[in-house]
């Protein structure tokens, strides 16, 4: 499961879950954008704008319990961009393979 439910749960009874139903649409929407930054970044040698939206996908992933996800983007924020370009490929590759099962996972918690 890609997607801590103990971390789930509590922001749930934290939050309330519509609100955190909510926060899963959010993220959902705008993970893809995030994932887009951290590729354009890449290809424009932006190192803060990489790691910018690699801590951004780094604190969502938290925030759920994406464990994995949150794993991969701490990793990427930290080392930022590479000299090695398909090491970076790989690494984006991953994230994308992390983001995709930890949504699906979140759609399924908020839906059910």
């Amino acid at each position: 499961m890609p997607i801590d439910l103990d971390t789930f749960r509590d922001l749930e009874a934290a939050a309330g879950s519509e609100f955190v139903a909510e926060l899963v649409d959010t993220f959902a929407e705008e993970a893809p954008g995030l994932m887009a930054e951290l590729t354009a970044a890449l290809a424009a040698g932006d190192a803060a704008g990489f790691r910018r939206a690699a801590h951004s996908l780094k604190s969502n992933g938290l925030t759920f319990g994406a464990l994995a996800l949150a794993g991969q983007a701490r990793t990427l924020e930290l080392a930022g961009p590479q000299a090695d370009r398909a090491q970076d490929a790989a690494a984006l590759d991953a994230l994308a393979t992390a983001l995709a099962e930890a949504l699906a996972a979140l759609q399924g918690l908020r839906h059910g």
